[in-house]
C-alpha cells in the first residue's frame, strides 16, 4: 500500500469536516431538544451486542446488513448495530420495563455492510423516536406528527408523506390463502408497481374473483383522502377482515391532514417497506429532487415478545446527515472575538465567561482575521470592543 492509499476510506464510509460537522452537531442538539420537549427520553444503545439479541424478530434484511464479529471473551457472535429500533425494543421490554406508555429518542451512528440505496452511505447517523405501550390511533397520529415537526425543525421544505398499511396487505393475503412462495411473488410484483402484471397474476393465482379484484384495487389505491374514500369503502366490503385496518388508515390520514393542512400526505397501499417487520401502518417521507426516502417508520407491535414483554410499538428514524444536507437549517452565527495572549487571571475569567455565553473566543495571532470584536486592555481593564470602531 502506497502512502496515498493510506488516506483512502472504504466505499460508503465518510468523514465529516468543518464546517459541516458543526452544522450537523448543532442540528442534532436542536432535534434532540425538540424530542425531549415532546416527552421522548434520550437513550444510547450499545454499538455492539450479541447477535441473538440484536437480530431477534427483525427479519432477513437486517441480518444481511449487519457486520458480524466474534467476541474474544465469550466466543459468541456479536454484531455492530445496523438499526437502533430493535435495541430500543429490548430496552423497553427488559432494561427499562416501565408500566404504561414509554417514549424514547436516540441519535447515533449505525453500520451497514451494504448501503440501503445508491444515495446512502454505510454509516448513517440514525436519529429517531419510538413509542411503546399504546396501540391507539392517537399514537399513530402522534408519531407521524412528531416526524413532520422534526422535518420542519431541520428546515426540510415541501416534504411529502406516503402512508401505507402492511396490515391491509396481510388481511388480503390471508383471505386469499396464499402460501409463502406466492406471497413472495406478489411482493415482487407490487414493488414493481406494474398494474397489468399484478392483475394478470391475481386472475391466475386467486380463485375468488372478488378477492382478485380486491388485490388489484389495493395496489392501485393511491392518492389523498378524497381520492381514496370510495376505494377504501369498496375494499372494506370485499375484504371484511381488513375493514378495521382500513378505518385506522383513513382516520390517521384525516387527522394528520387537519394538523398540517399544507402537508402533502397521500395513501399508498402498495408501500410494503419492512413487510417482515412491521405489523400495521407504515410511512415514509420524501422531498422533491431526492430519489430516496429521507425518513421512514411504522407500527411494529409485539416485537418485545421475544424479550419477554409483548408491547404495541410505533416509531420512525432518519439519517441526520441527510437532513442536514437537504434542509435549510441555519444555526445562529456565534460572535467571533479575538483575545490577546496573556496570563492575566482577569483576562482568562472574561474569556471563559464569553465562551459560556456562546461566543467564540480565539487567542491566536490570526484570530483578528475572523473576528468582529476584540478584547483590549483599556486603562487597566479588559474590555470588549468592536474591531471596526477600534480601527477608526
Amino acid at each position: 500500500m502506497t502512502s496515498v492509499d493510506r488516506w483512502l476510506l472504504p466505499d460508503g464510509i465518510d468523514e465529516i469536516l468543518p464546517p459541516q460537522a458543526r452544522q450537523i452537531e448543532r442540528l442534532r442538539r436542536q432535534l434532540l431538544d425538540y424530542l425531549d420537549n415532546s416527552g421522548y427520553a434520550f437513550v444510547i444503545p450499545p454499538a455492539l451486542e450479541y447477535l441473538d439479541s440484536l437480530l431477534t424478530g427483525t427479519g432477513q434484511d437486517l441480518d444481511l446488513k449487519t457486520f458480524k464479529v466474534t467476541d474474544q471473551l465469550s466466543g459468541r457472535m456479536m454484531g455492530l448495530s445496523a438499526d437502533t429500533t430493535p435495541q430500543v425494543a429490548r430496552m423497553d421490554a427488559h432494561s427499562w420495563a416501565q408500566q404504561g406508555t414509554s417514549r424514547f429518542s436516540y441519535c447515533r451512528t449505525v453500520f451497514h455492510t451494504k448501503p440501503n440505496s445508491l444515495l446512502a452511505g454505510r454509516t448513517p447517523t440514525q436519529i429517531g423516536a419510538e413509542l411503546y405501550g399504546d396501540d391507539s390511533i392517537d399514537a399513530d397520529v402522534e408519531i407521524i406528527s412528531i416526524l413532520v415537526s422534526l422535518l420542519e425543525q431541520a428546515g426540510i421544505e415541501q416534504p411529502h408523506i406516503d402512508l401505507g398499511s402492511v396490515g391491509v396487505v396481510r388481511c388480503v393475503i390471508r383471505a386469499a390463502n396464499l402460501d409463502q412462495a406466492a406471497t413472495q411473488e406478489l411482493f415482487g410484483l407490487i414493488r414493481s408497481k406494474c398494474a397489468s402484471d399484478i392483475q394478470q397474476w391475481a386472475e391466475e393465482r386467486i380463485e375468488d374473483p372478488q378477492l382478485a379484484q380486491a388485490l388489484v384495487l389495493m395496489t392501485q389505491l393511491q392518492g389523498n383522502l378524497e381520492t381514496v374514500e370510495s376505494g377504501i369503502e369498496q375494499l372494506s366490503q370485499w375484504v371484511p377482515a381488513a375493514a378495521n385496518e382500513l378505518s385506522r388508515v383513513r382516520s390517521v390520514l384525516s387527522r394528520v391532514n387537519q394538523r398540517f393542512p399544507s402537508l402533502s400526505i397521500l395513501l399508498d397501499l402498495s408501500e410494503l417497506r419492512g413487510f417482515d417487520y412491521h405489523t400495521s401502518l407504515v410511512f415514509a417521507a420524501y422531498v422533491p429532487g431526492y430519489g430516496d426516502s429521507i425518513a421512514q417508520g411504522g407500527r411494529y407491535d409485539e416485537t418485545g415478545a421475544v424479550f419477554g414483554r409483548a408491547r404495541p410499538a410505533t416509531g420512525f428514524s432518519a439519517d441526520l446527515k441527510v437532513l442536514a444536507e437537504l434542509g435549510q437549517y441555519q444555526e445562529a452565527c456565534a460572535t467571533c472575538i479575538a483575545a490577546p495572549q496573556s496570563d492575566d487571571p482577569a483576562l482568562w475569567q472574561l474569556i471563559n465567561q464569553l465562551r459560556q455565553q456562546g461566543h467564540t473566543v480565539l487567542t491566536d495571532s490570526l484570530a483578528a482575521n475572523d473576528a468582529s470584536q476584540a478584547i483590549q486592555n483599556i486603562q487597566g481593564q479588559w474590555q470588549l470592543v468592536s474591531l471596526s470602531t477600534s480601527s477608526d
